[in-house]
């Protein structure tokens, strides 16, 4: 099994011990709605972040290169709510152009 995989199963098994601690110490009561967004938001932020180090992170330096581009193209279709099927054609196609063109 290579670290990557590891730190997957290991993010999920973390994510998942997190999600059931709180029913758990709560024995049955609700959470109060602070905390229910807080829990509503952690998954996309973790997504964010794993996004974030795949487009921007190269070994130990910081990379700006083609996967960027896509990036933005793949956020613009999510902003203006275009069918994700289209997002994610266009953004992979974006990054491909850039990267024909730069070489």
């Amino acid at each position: 099994m290579s670290g990557v995989w590891l730190a997957v199963l290991l993010v999920g098994a973390v994510s998942m011990a997190l999600k059931a601690t709180g029913p758990v110490l709560l024995g049955g009561q609700e959470l109060p709605d602070s905390m229910q967004r807080v829990v509503a938001l952690m998954a996309p932020t973790l997504l964010a972040a794993l996004i974030a180090t795949q487009i921007f992170g190269s070994g130990r330096a910081l990379t700006v290169d083609a996967r960027v581009v896509g990036l933005l193209v793949g956020a613009f279709g999510v902003w203006r709510n275009w069918p994700t099927l289209l997002v994610v054609f266009l953004g992979a196609a974006a990054a491909a152009v850039t990267r024909l063109i730069a070489g």
